[in-house]
C-alpha cells in the first residue's frame, strides 16, 4: 500500500530529473563542481518536503492524497531549483553582430607633400579625396582617416607639417589598431618617400588579404640637383680626441662635374674634400673625414657641398649637426706615508684608461688639495696622521680606496669612522681570497674567479677582523682550502661617500703571479679596474632630479620632466621648482613647473635652433636644490632632401596586396575598383559571455513562483 502511494510521485519526480538533465546537457555550461550531485539533491529534496509534509501533522492528515502530493512536489521543486543555484552553474550565452568592412584612408602628412609644383592644391585634393570617399562608400565602408608618417592619428585639421615619415610604423599600427577586424582595405595618399624606420614593404605584409589602394602625389622626373644625404657621426666625442664623420652625398642630372665638401666648426673651414660625379644621370657619393675635437660642450658644425648652377634645390647643400665634446677623464689621487708596490701595481692599470688621470704624493709632501679629484686611494690608511688630514680626507664626501696593512693600526683604522675594527697586537699572518657568489654590485668574470684561487695571500694582521654591517664583500678570507666569514676585499656606504677596502698588504703579487702562469694581466686589470669604475660612479643624492634630452629638433616640443623626493625617498610636489632658460644670445626666460600627479613638467614649446643652457632650482625645508645643464635644437629637416616622388615603391605596395596605384587626381577610378570588389563584404561574428546561472532573472522568478505558489495552496488548505 505504501508503495503504490509513493511510486506515482516517485514516476513524477523521476521524469522532471530526468527533463532537467536533458535540457542541461543540450546547453554549453560549466560548474564548480560535478553535475551528479543533482540525483542526491533531488532525492534528499523529496525525502525533506515529504518529512515536513507528513501525514503525522494535524492538518496534512485531513487532506486530499493529491494535495498533499502537490505540496510535496512544490516543495521539492524549490529545494532542486535551490540546490541548482548553489551548484555554481556557468552558462555561455552566444550573441551575433555585424561589422561592415573598414576602410582606412592614410595621408601622408610630412612636409615632402609640398616639394612638387602641385603642392599648392594637394591639400585641397587630398580633402577632396576624404570627403568623396565619405560620400559613395558609406554605405559598403566604415570609412576612417588617419595621418600616415609616424604615430598613427585620426585627421582633424589637414596639414603636411610632419618633420620626418615613417610609413612601416603606421602600417604596423595599422594592423595593431585592426587585428581580428573586418579591414576591408586601406587607401594611402602618399609620395612615396619614407626616411625613418624600415622599408614599409615589409611592414604591409602584415595586412594579410587586405588590399592597398596607393594615390600618388609629386611627379617622378628627375631634376639637377645634388645634396647631403646624410651625416654619420657619433653624439659624443672626448676632447682632443678625434672622432670620425661620413657625409653621403647624392648627385641627379648633374652631369660629369666636381664639388667641394667642406667641414666648417664655428665659421671656420676645418675640412674638405672633393667629389667627382660620374655617369652623370644618378650618383651616389660617400666622402670620410677624421676631426679633432677641441673645446667643452656641445660644438657646432657644419657640413656644406658647393652650390652648382640651375639646381632645383639649394636648401639641401647645407647640414648643421652637432658634437658634445666631453672631458670624461676622472681624476685619482693616490696618498701613502712613501712609494710602494701595491700603488704602482693599481696606478698602473688606472694609467692604461686614457678617461682617468692619477697623481701621487706622499702625506707629507701632499698640497691639501682636492680640486677635481673623483677617488682617493689610500694607502695604509690605518696608521696615524695629523687629525686635520684625516678630516679633510674623510669629510671630502671623494670616495676611497683604503689599502689596510700590516702597519695600519686598530685605534687609527676605527678613528676613519668606517666601521672596520683591526685585530690587536703586532703577529701577523697570510691570507688568501676566496671571491663570493652573492656579491652584486658590478659583475666578476669567471676567468677572475678562478685567478682568485692562485692569487697569492696577502700579509694581515693575526686575528679577527670586524665591519660594520650592511658592507658588500667581493671576497673572503681564506686559510688553504678552509673560507672564514671575515672580509679581505669589501665596499659600503658611508654618509656622503661609497668607500672600498683591502685589506692586507701585497696586492703587487697577483699581478705578477698571473703574468708568470699566463703572460697577461687580464684578470688583474679587470678586478682593478672595476673597482675603479664602481667608486667612480656618483650617487645621485640629490633629492632634485631633472630629465632633460640633451637633443632636439626645431619642430618638436621641448618637455621637461622633475620630481623631488623627500627623506623617504618618496615624490612629492610641495616644493616650487623654478627654471631658467638661456639661449645663444643671452636672452633669459624664467619659468616655473606645474605639478603633473607625482612629479612636475614643463612644456616649453618649440625652441629656435641653437645651443641653451638651462638651470633648475628650488627651496624645501632651508636647503637650496638646483640642477643645471645644457642642450641643443637642431635644425634638421630631411623632408627637403627628396625632390622626386617615389611612385615605383606605391606601386609595389598595391600590387603586392592586390589593390591598385592611380595617381592622385584619378582618385575616382580608386574609388569605383573599391564598390566594385565583392570580396569586401559585411561579416557577422560570434561572441559568446559566460554568466552564473543563478545572475539569470528568470530562475530567481521561478523559485519565488514555487514559493508563492506553495504558500498560496497552504493557506488556502487551512495552514499557515
Amino acid at each position: 500500500m505504501i508503495g503504490s502511494r509513493i511510486s506515482a510521485p516517485f514516476f513524477v519526480f523521476k521524469e522532471i530529473v530526468r527533463d532537467t538533465l536533458l535540457i542541461l546537457d543540450s546547453m554549453n555550461f560549466e560548474s564548480d563542481n560535478s553535475i551528479f550531485w543533482l540525483i542526491p539533491a533531488v532525492i534528499v529534496a523529496f525525502f525533506l518536503a515529504r518529512w515536513f509534509y507528513s501525514a503525522k501533522s494535524p492538518w496534512v492528515s485531513e487532506l486530499a492524497k493529491k494535495w498533499r502530493w502537490t505540496l510535496i512536489a512544490l516543495r521539492t521543486a524549490s529545494f532542486t531549483l535551490i540546490a541548482i543555484l548553489l551548484l555554481g552553474i556557468i552558462f555561455q550565452a552566444f550573441t551575433y553582430r555585424t561589422e561592415k568592412p573598414i576602410l582606412v584612408i592614410g595621408v601622408d602628412t610630412s612636409n615632402s607633400m609640398l616639394n612638387y609644383k602641385d603642392s599648392a592644391s594637394v591639400q585641397k585634393q587630398v580633402r577632396t579625396v576624404i570627403d568623396a570617399a565619405n560620400e559613395r562608400l558609406s554605405e559598403k565602408f566604415d570609412i576612417v582617416s588617419y595621418a600616415f608618417g609616424g604615430n598613427l592619428s585620426r585627421i582633424d585639421s589637414l596639414s603636411f607639417n610632419g618633420v620626418k615619415t615613417d610609413l612601416s610604423k603606421s602600417f604596423n599600427e595599422v594592423h595593431a589598431e585592426f587585428y581580428n577586424r573586418n579591414l576591408g582595405g586601406v587607401v594611402v595618399i602618399s609620395d612615396g618617400n619614407f626616411n625613418s624606420g624600415s622599408n614599409p614593404i615589409y611592414a604591409a605584409r602584415k595586412l594579410t588579404l587586405t588590399p592597398i589602394y596607393s594615390l600618388g602625389v609629386g611627379d617622378t622626373v628627375l631634376k639637377r640637383d645634388h645634396f647631403i644625404k646624410n651625416v654619420a657621426v657619433n653624439d659624443v666625442a672626448f676632447i682632443n680626441n678625434e672622432f670620425p664623420l661620413v657625409v653621403d652625398v647624392e648627385g641627379n642630372m648633374m652631369g660629369k662635374v666636381n664639388a667641394l665638401v667642406t667641414i666648417q666648426q664655428n665659421g671656420k673651414t676645418i675640412a674638405s674634400q672633393t667629389v667627382s660625379y660620374d655617369d652623370g644621370i644618378s650618383d651616389f657619393k660617400q666622402v670620410s673625414f677624421l676631426l679633432k675635437a677641441t673645446g667643452t660642450g656641445f660644438q657646432k658644425y657644419s657640413v656644406h657641398i658647393e652650390d652648382k648652377n640651375n639646381e632645383s634645390n639649394y636648401q639641401n647643400n647645407s647640414r648643421i649637426f652637432y658634437i658634445e665634446v666631453i672631458d670624461s677623464r676622472s681624476k685619482v689621487l693616490f696618498l701613502a706615508d712613501a712609494p710602494h708596490p701595491d700603488i704602482a701595481a693599481i696606478k698602473s692599470v688606472f694609467d692604461e684608461d686614457e678617461n682617468l688621470e692619477t697623481d701621487f704624493s706622499t702625506l707629507a709632501d701632499w698640497d691639501k688639495n682636492l680640486k677635481n679629484v673623483d677617488l682617493i686611494v689610500w694607502h695604509e690608511a690605518g696608521r696615524a696622521c695629523p687629525k686635520e688630514t684625516r678630516d679633510l680626507i674623510q669629510k671630502s664626501g671623494i670616495s676611497k680606496l683604503y689599502i689596510l696593512g700590516p702597519n695600519s693600526e686598530r685605534s687609527a683604522t676605527e678613528a676613519l669612522g668606517i666601521g672596520v675594527g683591526l685585530p690587536s697586537g703586532n703577529q701577523l699572518d697570510d691570507v688568501e681570497a676566496s671571491t663570493n657568489d652573492g656579491f652584486q654590485q658590478f659583475e666578476v668574470s669567471q676567468e677572475l674567479v678562478k685567478a682568485f684561487q692562485f692569487f697569492p695571500p696577502l700579509k694581515t694582521k693575526f686575528g679577527k677582523l670586524t665591519t660594520s654591517p650592511g658592507v658588500d664583500i667581493l671576497a673572503y678570507q681564506r686559510i688553504g682550502p678552509i673560507v672564514k666569514k671575515e672580509p679581505q676585499l669589501f665596499f659600503g656606504k658611508l654618509n656622503n661617500f661609497k668607500y672600498g677596502v683591502i685589506y692586507g698588504e701585497g696586492i703587487w703579487r697577483w699581478k705578477m703571479a698571473e703574468y708568470g702562469r699566463f703572460e697577461t694581466n687580464t684578470s688583474f686589470n679587470e678586478l682593478i679596474a672595476k673597482i675603479g669604475q664602481f667608486l667612480l660612479v656618483k650617487q645621485n643624492s640629490s633629492p632634485l632630479r631633472i630629465t632633460l634630452p640633451k637633443k632636439f629638433n626645431k619642430d618638436e616640443n621641448v618637455i621637461v620632466n622633475a620630481t623631488f623626493l623627500n627623506q623617504s625617498l618618496e615624490p612629492i610636489t610641495t616644493p616650487v621648482i623654478n627654471f631658467e632658460l638661456v639661449d645663444e644670445n643671452k636672452k633669459e626666460s624664467k619659468l616655473q613647473f606645474g605639478a603633473i600627479g607625482k612629479g612636475y613638467q614643463l612644456d616649453l614649446g618649440q625652441l629656435k635652433p641653437g645651443q641653451y643652457s638651462w638651470k633648475a632650482f628650488t627651496q624645501f625645508d632651508g636647503k637650496k636644490h638646483e640642477k643645471s645643464g645644457v642642450f641643443v635644437v637642431e635644425d634638421q629637416n630631411a623632408e627637403k632632401l627628396d625632390t622626386r616622388a617615389n611612385h615605383t615603391l606605391l606601386n609595389q605596395l598595391a600590387m603586392n596586396s592586390g589593390g591598385k596605384f592611380q595617381a592622385l587626381k584619378n582618385y575616382e577610378q580608386t574609388l569605383n575598383d573599391l564598390l566594385k570588389r565583392e570580396d569586401l563584404t559585411t561579416v557577422s561574428y560570434q561572441e559568446s559571455s559566460f554568466n552564473d546561472l543563478i545572475d539569470y532573472l528568470w530562475g530567481l522568478l521561478i523559485l519565488l513562483l514555487l514559493l508563492s505558489t506553495e504558500w498560496f495552496l497552504r493557506r488556502w488548505l487551512g495552514s499557515y
